[in-house]
């Protein structure tokens, strides 16, 4: 529950408002990074990116700290709940990819800096930041076995990376269709 209510504190949301901004008025209307940097530009979506991935980290390290591995991502899980669907912000809420990277910085910090610097590589090279998160929740769970992780902890960073699909969907439709925004473009 603790990790869940972390992971509603959605920073897409809340460092536009503190700048007078609705972000679901504007742009794609959804509140992640991406949106953030296309709608108010780098130093606010720096912000709300950092604040993002604290906040699976923090949850994620709430759950280790009862000893259990298991629990630790299970909170990272709940807070991408959380972000995903906010009950501080009518459930509307973004996509899930920083604060899952939150999440494998904590459990698995070596896997979740390999993840989270290959995503921000893919996201300059493709300028799609959509690509990059579907490429890094394909990954996470084949890079944690790896990284010999097994059982639960596989359950439920796979359910984040399931969760992170379904939340592109979108995304997916347009990549396939070759209409997707890149990081620059504004829908």
């Amino acid at each position: 529950m603790a990790g869940y209510l972390i992971g509603s504190v959605d920073f897409g949301v809340v460092v536009p408002r503190l700048l007078g901004v609705d972000i679901y008025e504007i742009g794609s209307g959804n509140p992640g990074t991406t949106n953030v940097l296309r709608s108010m530009g780098r130093g606010a979506a720096v912000v709300v990116l950092v604040g993002d991935i604290l906040k699976g980290l923090g949850a994620a390290a709430l759950g280790a700290a009862t000893g259990s591995e298991a629990a630790g991502f299970a909170a990272g899980l709940a807070a991408v709940v959380g972000h995903c669907y906010p009950i501080w912000h009518r459930f509307k809420g973004g996509k899930g990819v920083a604060t899952s990277a939150g999440m494998m910085l904590w459990m698995s910090p070596i896997l979740g800096a390999i993840l989270l610097t290959t995503w921000a590589l893919i996201t300059l090279v493709a300028k799609r930041a959509s690509v990059a998160s579907l490429l890094m929740a394909i990954a996470l769970v084949p890079g944690l076995v790896i990284a010999g992780h097994r059982g639960w902890p596989l359950i439920w960073a796979g359910a984040a990376s399931l969760l992170i699909l379904y939340r592109h969907r979108e995304n997916i439709v347009r990549l396939l269709s070759g209409s997707e925004y890149t990081i620059e473009e504004s829908p």
